[in-house]
C-alpha cells in the first residue's frame, strides 16, 4: 500500500464522512479550521494535482460542491496539508498549491489599482498586504511560478494566462517589473527577465 506525505498508510475516513462532519458543525462562511485541533487520524488517499483537480482513490472528484467544501476545511501545517473537521484530521497530498487563480479583475490604475483574483473553487481574493503575490522560479524549467496568498498559509498558483495579463499591465520600478494593488507594489521579476 502506498504511503502518503506523513509516511503512514491511508486510513478509512471517507470524503462523505468528512463532508458530514463539516455540515454537522454548521459553520457560517469559512469554517474556523485554524482553531480546530482534533486528533490526527492518518492519511486519506486524496490529492490535489498541479492543475487544481482533486482526486480520491486515483479518480477525479467531479462534484464541484464537494471540492468547494473540502477546500474550505483545508489546513497547512509546516509543509503538510490536512483536511480538518471538529472531530478528525486527515493528511492529503498537494502537488503544488491547493488553489489555482484562474482570472482577475482590475479597477483603478497605477498606485490606486486594485486586483481581485478568482480561484478555481470560486473564492475571491484582493491583492494587498494581507494577500500578497510572490513569484518563485521553477527549478526544472527555470520559469516563473506566481502565487497569491488566499488565506492563512494557503496559496493559489496564478495560471499562465492570468500571469501574462499581469505582465501586460506591469510597470517598472527601480529595475523591477511588478504590479500595484492595495497600495503596495508586488514584484514579478527584474526588468530584463520580464516574459
Amino acid at each position: 500500500m502506498a504511503k502518503t506525505m506523513s509516511g503512514q498508510n491511508p486510513v478509512k475516513p471517507s470524503p462523505e464522512g468528512l463532508a458530514a462532519s463539516v455540515k454537522a458543525a454548521k459553520p457560517r462562511g469559512l469554517p474556523p479550521v485554524d482553531s480546530w485541533n482534533p486528533p490526527f487520524c492518518g492519511d486519506l488517499d486524496m490529492r490535489i494535482a498541479h492543475d487544481g483537480t482533486w482526486y480520491y482513490l486515483g479518480s477525479p472528484i467531479t462534484r464541484f460542491e464537494l471540492v468547494k467544501l473540502f477546500s474550505s476545511i483545508l489546513k497547512k501545517e509546516r509543509d503538510a496539508y490536512f483536511l480538518v473537521t471538529p472531530v478528525e484530521k486527515v493528511g492529503i497530498i498537494v502537488e503544488d498549491a491547493p488553489f489555482v487563480a484562474v482570472d482577475f479583475d482590475r479597477t483603478g490604475a497605477d498606485e490606486d489599482q486594485i486586483l481581485t483574483f478568482t480561484t478555481h473553487v470560486g473564492d475571491t481574493v484582493t491583492v494587498g498586504p494581507d494577500h500578497p503575490i510572490r513569484v518563485a522560479i521553477d527549478p526544472e524549467t527555470n520559469e516563473p511560478r506566481p502565487y497569491i496568498l488566499v488565506r492563512s498559509n494557503l496559496e493559489a498558483r496564478i495560471d499562465r494566462k492570468s500571469f501574462y495579463r499581469l505582465v501586460d499591465i506591469a510597470t517598472e520600478r527601480a529595475g523591477q517589473v511588478g504590479v500595484w494593488s492595495g497600495g503596495q507594489f508586488f514584484v514579478l521579476g527584474r526588468a530584463e527577465e520580464a516574459p
